[in-house]
């Protein structure tokens, strides 16, 4: 038990910080399926989209318009996450990953406020690659 215990407080606490992160990997299947309802359940009161350079604050319902509106028009094949983190100064965390919808690809980065145990997604971003 002793062995387990040093090791554990060896390790980085990062090491532990975004393994099985239940908001981030909804967030990544509704992505993944084009799923806007459960997606939306995530957005902010207001939340930047950004698809291809084309950025917009909008209020939620809005945001899923937009959401929705780019995904009739690339249908979502797949999406994997690249690389995750958290701000230095708070508990915010970010995402990046790789879209395959429609016949191109798209690069996604996901900012994510954390309140509490609330997560929202502040900002959203589609840029093809």
């Amino acid at each position: 038990m002793r062995k387990l215990l040093f090791l554990f407080l060896l390790l980085p606490f990062s090491a532990f910080s975004y393994q099985g992160n239940p908001s981030l990997e909804a967030i990544s299947k509704a992505l993944s399926a084009g799923d806007v309802e459960t997606l939306s359940k995530y957005f902010g009161d207001n939340v930047e989209i950004a698809i291809n350079d084309n950025e917009q604050l909008v209020p939620k319902a809005k945001a899923a318009e937009l959401v929705r509106a780019f995904f009739s028009q690339h249908k979502p094949k797949s999406f994997q996450q690249v690389h995750q983190g958290a701000s230095r100064e708070s508990s915010d965390q970010y995402c990046i990953g790789n879209l395959a919808a429609g016949s191109g690809n798209y690069r996604v980065y996901i900012y994510l406020k954390t309140v509490g145990s609330s997560v929202t997604i502040r900002e959203l971003r589609f840029d093809e690659e």
